[in-house]
């Protein structure tokens, strides 16, 4: 009965502190976890080479990469800027956005949001959205676009070109404004 005594208040002051406490934790739900991205970067830089020569180098203050989706993706929240190389020293254009994606599945890059790209030529094309086909290395929008170089200013609505801009077309010109007198 000593025994007894001196185990049962333990007992007892275990079972009330066991009781008295609330779990705090709270589940999280596997939908949110897997819409998380699998990757974030900060501050992120990378250089992309071919054959060991350099063909472009990309900046962003993030990147976010979803792989638990059907449709894996990259996500630039914070825009991007491209420097391209061509294998070459010197740069032969940019690229610039406040914000891009790229599809992994399809290759497609979307930028968005004062896009501007500009050539070797120093020809720059002006745009809120356009799409980079990167494996036939095309690029085009429906939306409306201004291309400036040194002799005039050509607007339109929907465009398409090669990524250096030598053969590109404005679906819907509006006209070109020169700006140097003859």
């Amino acid at each position: 009965m000593n025994k007894f005594c001196h185990i049962f208040p333990a007992i007892l002051f275990s079972a009330v502190l066991l009781t008295s406490c609330e779990t705090k934790v709270e589940t999280i739900k596997n939908t949110d976890v897997l819409s998380m991205p699998s990757i974030t970067g900060k501050d992120f830089v990378t250089v992309y080479n071919d054959s060991g020569k350099v063909q472009l180098v990309m900046r962003a203050p993030i990147m976010e990469t979803y792989t638990n989706d059907d449709s894996p993706y990259t996500e630039f929240v914070f825009g991007i800027y491209v420097v391209f190389y061509d294998g070459h020293k010197d740069s032969v254009g940019y690229a610039t956005s406040k914000y891009a994606k790229f599809l992994d599945k399809k290759k497609l890059w979307e930028l968005r949001d004062s896009v501007i790209l500009v050539n070797v030529s120093n020809d720059r094309l002006e745009t809120e959205q356009l799409f980079w086909d990167q494996e036939k290395d095309f690029i085009y929008t429906d939306r409306f676009v201004k291309i400036i170089n040194e002799d005039q200013i050509i607007m339109g609505t929907g465009f398409e070109s090669d990524i250096r801009l030598t053969t590109r077309r404005i679906k819907n010109p509006s006209g070109p404004i020169y700006l140097k007198d003859e």
